[in-house]
């Protein structure tokens, strides 16, 4: 009787030694030589502050002491700016944001991220953006620039090539996205917002026509992207143009291309 008492308790022992530990408590009891690895980490989306304005009078009394004197009044009166009303739809949009630094000058930064899309054509010639037709009937030279688009939040630069073409070439035209490069950042005083800084985020594209534009010679196109709303200057139509590069140029042409995104269609 006593090897058969004896039996059962070693049996149960010998079990419980071999098994491993609760999940329950392995979660509770870190091991100090193996430390678990770190949650991986989601790149940063583009910074958004969050400035919102109401109106357009708010948005004046906001940049008014933050602006050199009477640079306000010119918006919209000197020749190739935009307006005030212009500004308050692309922050309203997303189209871009204000950033106040940590320490002045200046006191506020607009913040600009930007897809300029070079296309090339069947034989290699890049496609240039030479003038725009304003709807105050003014002719605005462009450059000569590339097809370039302002980017929304959220929205890859392959995404923001793909709207570029269908709002400024057209539902008609074709064109294969290929890829995008690293972005680079610039920082220029606004032309379309004299006296107000402003911060490019540039990302080249590159895409080539399959069809449903002209591949030689210059050709105009109508924009279907811009917001008509009363007292904003928008884009009518644009002005283009084929460019042959040669061969030893062909990489200092392309940084043109990203560096002119800078002044490009309502950037």
């Amino acid at each position: 009787m006593g090897h058969q008492s004896h039996h059962p308790r070693e049996s149960h022992s010998s079990s419980m030694e071999n098994s491993p530990p609760p999940a329950a408590v392995q979660a509770t009891q870190p091991d100090p030589l193996h430390p678990q690895d770190p949650a991986p980490m989601r790149p940063p989306s583009p910074p958004r502050p969050p400035l919102a304005f109401p109106t357009l009078d708010s948005l004046a009394a906001f940049l008014r002491p933050r602006l050199p004197p009477n640079a306000l009044a010119s918006w919209g009166a000197a020749p190739g700016t935009k307006t005030l009303l212009n500004l308050f739809l692309e922050l309203s949009h997303g189209d871009c944001a204000l950033h106040l630094p940590a320490a002045p000058p200046p006191h506020v930064v607009r913040v600009v991220h930007v897809a300029t899309v070079r296309v090339r054509n069947r034989r290699g010639a890049r496609l240039v953006e030479t003038s725009q037709l304003l709807s105050d009937g003014r002719l605005r030279s462009r450059g000569p620039r590339p097809l370039s688009e302002k980017m929304r939040p959220g929205e890859s630069p392959e995404a923001a090539a793909a709207r570029a073409v269908r709002e400024e070439l057209g539902d008609r035209a074709r064109v294969r996205i290929l890829g995008a490069e690293e972005a680079r950042v610039e920082e220029r005083e606004s032309a379309s917002y004299p006296g107000l800084p402003a911060r490019y985020v540039l990302h080249a594209v590159d895409a080539e026509v399959v069809g449903g534009v002209p591949e030689d010679g210059a050709f105009e196109t109508e924009e279907a992207g811009e917001d008509e709303a009363d007292g904003a200057i928008t884009v009518k139509r644009h002005y283009w143009e084929w460019v042959d590069d040669d061969a030893d140029a062909d990489d200092d042409s392309q940084h043109k291309d990203v560096a002119a995104a800078a002044g490009a269609r309502a950037l």
